[in-house]
């Protein structure tokens, strides 16, 4: 009986060993990379309808991603947004989680790149630098609806924790590009989890009035 214990222990410090070294593996490849996006001046602010996050993104396409858009390979960036109440004796409370798309093209018959978002809205411009312009400027995105702080879950003037990034969704690529994208830094753009901590801004009477 002590000898199957043992064994099982064995066993089981094994597998913690393993997994250790499953994630050093998977965590080595970002080891030391430089973000190939930063972000600045994230704010939340209150609006009509809950909270919304502004942002600002700074990324250059490199060369290879200027060229597939000019060929008509279409780019789908992601941002993420979580809330958590931080707490000392247990993991963190995510309150919100949040992501949005922005798919970014070129018509080859109108000569236009295409920005253009999960909610429907898109614009066109003359030139690919007109369209990054406007990807790299995050504005009144709502990430927190206002039932969150009638109902209690979230308090104005409590401090909570924000993340946010932004990254190229290589999954959205047609599957040739997919192939060429796992592994090669020409196709690995993304920003580092941005942290920050908040003060809930106070929020608007009309929410308490069911307004």
């Amino acid at each position: 009986m002590v000898s199957s214990t043992v064994c099982l222990k064995k066993l089981a410090d094994l597998q913690v060993v393993w997994r250790l070294c499953c994630c050093l593996l998977l965590c080595w490849p970002l080891a030391g990379r430089a973000a190939e996006i930063e972000i600045a001046n994230p704010q939340l602010s209150a609006a009509e309808d809950g909270y919304v996050l502004s942002a600002d993104f700074a990324f250059e396409l490199g060369p290879r991603l200027e060229e597939a858009v000019t060929k008509g390979v279409s780019l789908h960036f992601v941002a993420d947004f979580e809330l958590t109440r931080p707490r000392w004796y247990w993991l963190d409370e995510k309150l919100v989680s949040r992501s949005q798309t922005w798919r970014l093209s070129y018509n080859i018959l109108t000569r236009q790149y295409r920005l253009a978002n999960g909610g429907g809205l898109h614009q066109s411009f003359a030139t690919l630098s007109e369209g990054l312009q406007m990807l790299s400027r995050l504005r009144n995105w709502q990430v927190v609806d206002k039932s969150l702080v009638a109902g209690g879950s979230l308090r104005p003037g409590e401090t909570y924790l924000a993340a946010l990034r932004l990254r190229l969704d290589i999954t959205q690529l047609p599957r040739p590009f997919q192939i060429s994208a796992l592994g090669n830094r020409d196709w690995n753009l993304a920003s580092d989890w941005r942290l920050w901590q908040l003060n809930l801004p106070p929020a608007p009477a009309a929410w308490s009035d069911g307004r």
